[in-house]
């Protein structure tokens, strides 16, 4: 007995695990990291939350601003992230402190944003235990009384005693009389994050191995379910709905624009930094730019697929946008699919197939998201401290943190906290990841180019232009705000281009052909698309897929805009809850993220603590306008490992750039 609990143990606990040629921990296979990144995107807001955004805004014209929302915000964001963190072997704060010192609170917010979200994400799988628990009663419980038992027994809410808000301001603020610990939600909260420990605990080697029973048994079980659902009574009825309408009116609607692209960024989860963190655990030459594409196909994919389970359902209630009101996540995944199980035939097997599913893609997005904290540790403290004890320690803290989700009032807390966090720290960091990284890198060399003076008006007009003109847009119209904000960003952009020196640097051939497209070049473009140019080195060696052209440009001066309009509208949502004070300790704590970012942007030196002390100085460069950095190294490298160089043709340096490369070596050295 002792020999096979020994062989069991080794089977799920592995030792050492398989090293990176940095001696960094790396993954035992791509399929384990795929699995594991794939697991962070999908988890049950798939089956639960994509449904009720669609239902919401019915109709075949949904997947316009779908579509366009994956590949201008979703596959963009996935490629900045994963690319830094396998080239740049580090967690979100080493990877962006590489990218400038000046990003390190980027990074530090994305952490905060998933320290945050994991507390209390791992309360609604708790929630689902419940049910799952239940599931083996039969009839089950909440036959009959289904809102009932969702709100009076796993919720176990106590209403609030409402506020009110005057022409003069708040005259009364919301009271919540509910208080109390709520015995079993606690109980199972602690087996919830004992699971997520028995994940994680021992790096990317365990993790890799559990990535393929949380996600692989999960898609099994929703295939099932799809079939079943399918198969009801009148599915195709809201199948139709689904599939089968067109509202062309709909598609003129702000409303689904701007639900479709919240849908895609909350779904993908670009800005919680758990995919900077797994690619650090990459082969540095693996193929980051097609591992992104998968990731977010193979989410969008999985939710799409899986939606058609949900309508089935649907269509089985008879219920449609006429005669029900607008469904939230929590209506089908708690409400909606409840009661439809109840009539099936075998209720109680379809009940546990259903929980028990939300529950493995539920942790599997838990994971990652407390690998996110794990990684950071480790990177700043992980040669004095081991894995498990960080793992262990990271587990008992966020159990006891999570308490504050168990009560009588935690439900109302979570939506409170939720809906900032979302709406605005997460679009906040993900803009800033778009528009710092294409500023501040190798700012040095414009510098250099250009002169600061047109540096700061070009980049002014940029920031400027987004600030004005989203706040004008909200106070007069959306034509004038859009109007202010492109004109301000016109006249920074002119002034700048008067000011500016004429660069000596060569530029790419177009913009190479006179004095002023080489201005227009280094100040629009220049900063993105070195970066761009300086990551291929890695990530598009030998047959790899590169980082395309326009993707700079993309998330400058497409994405980010987009995504501070989205910002935006988080603020008048908060003017009408500004007496509820679990709304107010959202707001509050979601700013802090916002702190973070714009600080070190300012003050980079006080966030040297969060930042392993040998990798102080990966931010800092020495202007060299035009040399792909450490191009000779990489080339080095690939050839120590393969006797042979793969880096594609179009990296190969000119000889002058290759006597500029090896000046800048010899400066770093």
């Amino acid at each position: 007995m002792a020999g096979i609990l020994a062989r069991v143990r080794r089977a799920f606990t592995p030792g050492e695990g398989k090293k990176s040629e940095d001696g960094r921990d790396q993954w035992p296979s791509r399929a384990g990291f795929l699995l594991a990144s794939m697991g962070g995107a999908i988890g049950q807001g798939n089956i639960i939350r994509y449904p009720s955004q669609v239902f919401n805004n019915i109709g075949l014209q949904w997947f316009v601003p779908y579509l366009l929302s994956i590949f201008v915000l979703a596959i963009p964001g996935l490629i900045l992230e994963v690319s830094i963190g396998q080239a740049y072997r580090g967690g979100s704060v080493a990877a962006y402190n590489k990218v400038n010192r000046r990003m390190r609170g980027v990074g530090l917010a994305s952490i905060m944003i998933s320290a945050v979200v994991v507390v209390y994400f791992a309360v609604i799988l708790v929630w689902i235990m419940i049910y799952f628990r239940h599931s083996f009663t039969s009839p089950l419980p909440w036959t009959g009384r289904t809102e009932e038992f969702y709100y009076n027994q796993v919720l176990r809410q106590v209403d609030p005693v409402g506020g009110a808000i005057g022409p003069n301001g708040v005259e009364s603020f919301v009271s919540y009389k509910g208080t109390g610990l709520i015995g079993e939600s606690v109980g199972w909260s602690a087996f919830i994050w004992f699971c997520v420990f028995l994940c994680m605990f021992n790096g990317v080697g365990i993790t890799g191995r559990a990535a393929y029973f949380t996600m692989a048994v999960p898609i099994f079980m929703t295939v099932i379910l799809l079939g079943r659902c399918c198969s009801l009574e009148n599915a195709g009825r809201g199948i139709k709905l689904y599939f089968a309408s067109w509202d062309s009116d709909n598609l003129a609607s702000g409303r689904l624009w701007q639900t479709a692209c919240g849908q895609v960024f909350f779904s993908t989860g670009v800005g919680f930094g758990y995919y900077i963190a797994y690619a650090s655990y990459n082969s540095k030459w693996a193929n980051a730019v097609q591992d992104a594409a998968i990731i977010v196909c193979s989410n969008c994919t999985f939710e799409t697929i899986a939606a058609f389970a949900v309508f089935g359902v649907v269509g089985y209630l008879d219920i449609n946008p006429s005669n029900t009101p607008r469904l939230g996540a929590f209506e089908i995944g708690f409400l909606t699919y409840p009661a439809a199980i109840v009539a099936m035939p075998g209720a109680n097997f379809w009940a546990v197939l259903f929980f028990l599913t939300l529950l493995l893609l539920g942790i599997s997005s838990t994971y990652p998201m407390l690998d996110v904290i794990a990684t950071g540790i480790m990177d700043r403290y992980g040669h004095k401290v081991p894995r498990p004890l960080v793992a262990a320690t990271l587990v008992v803290v966020a159990f006891l943190i999570s308490l504050m989700y168990c009560t009588q009032f935690g439900y109302y807390l979570l939506d409170g906290v939720d809906r900032w966090i979302n709406n605005l720290a997460l679009v906040f960091v993900v803009w800033s990841e778009f528009a710092f990284s294409t500023t501040v890198y190798r700012f040095k060399d414009v510098f250099t180019q250009t002169g600061k003076p047109a540096f700061v008006f070009w980049n002014g007009g940029y920031f400027l232009g987004q600030i004005i003109g989203v706040a004008v847009g909200h106070h007069v119209s959306g034509g004038a705000g859009a109007g202010l904000g492109i004109g301000i960003f016109v006249v920074g952009a002119s002034i700048s281009l008067v000011l500016s020196k004429t660069p000596t640097a060569p530029a790419p051939r177009f913009w190479n052909k006179n004095a002023f497209l080489k201005r227009f070049w280094y100040l629009a473009f220049y900063s993105g698309n070195q970066l761009r140019r300086d990551l291929n080195v890695i990530v598009a060696s030998g047959k790899n897929w590169s980082i395309p052209t326009f993707w700079s440009p993309l998330i400058r001066y497409i994405s980010a805009p987009i995504l501070f309009i989205v910002y935006s509208l988080a603020y008048p949502e908060f003017w009408t809850l500004r007496n509820d004070p679990v709304y107010v300790f959202g707001f509050i704590l979601a700013h802090f993220c916002l702190v973070f970012a714009v600080a070190s942007l300012i003050l980079p030196r006080y966030f040297d603590v969060f930042v392993p002390k040998h990798r102080l100085d990966d931010g800092k460069r020495v202007a060299a306008p035009g040399v792909i950095e450490n191009l000779l190294e990489a080339e080095a490298d690939d050839l120590a490992e393969t006797g042979s160089s793969h880096s594609p043709p179009h990296y190969k340096s000119s000889p002058v750039d290759k006597s500029r490369d090896e000046e800048l070596v010899m400066e770093k050295s």
